[in-house]
Order: structure tokens, then C-alpha cells, then sequence
């Protein structure tokens, strides 16, 4: 991946397109030399997903505890009914 290099004041007019477009890093210039680099730090749609599964779980989680319900008591259930399907 080869790095783009912006003038300023290029950079600066078009700040907005520069910082909504694309996850690659700029290499932001004055006079031809590299003054500052731009790096986006927004998360990855994955680490998005991860975040709301993990969010997901937990509140899950919080719904079973407040329920009195205990996870593997219903995991232990489940393979239970599902031996019982398979051996018929």
C-alpha cells in the first residue's frame, strides 16, 4: 500500500472528504515536505459487530441473572433434548 501524500491546504479545503473516506492513512505536506500524518481511528465494521455481540451477551447475561435462570442448567437442557431427538 503506498501512502498518499496531500498538500495542506488541499487537505484542509477537502477535510471532510479526506477524513469520511477510506481507512488509509495521509501524509499530510507543506512546501513538498511531510509535516503530520492523518491516521483514522474509527473501528472496523468487525470490531463494530464484535462490540455489539459483546454488548449483546451482556445483556443477556443481566436478563438470566435478574431471571434466576442459570445458563448451563438450560446449555445441560438443551444437549439433553437434543440426545433425546437424535436417538429416536
Amino acid at each position: 500500500m503506498e501512502l498518499q501524500s496531500v498538500g495542506l491546504r488541499e487537505f484542509r479545503t477537502h477535510l471532510h472528504k479526506y477524513t469520511r473516506q477510506g481507512d488509509d492513512p495521509i501524509a499530510v505536506t507543506s512546501h513538498g515536505e511531510t509535516i503530520g500524518y492523518y491516521i483514522p481511528a474509527r473501528p472496523t465494521p468487525q470490531a463494530q459487530e464484535f462490540l455489539a455481540l459483546r454488548q449483546a451477551v451482556e445483556k443477556l447475561a443481566g436478563i438470566l441473572e435478574a431471571s434466576g435462570v442459570d445458563a448451563d442448567a438450560i446449555v445441560a437442557e438443551f444437549q439433553a433434548e437434543r440426545q433425546q431427538e437424535q436417538s429416536l
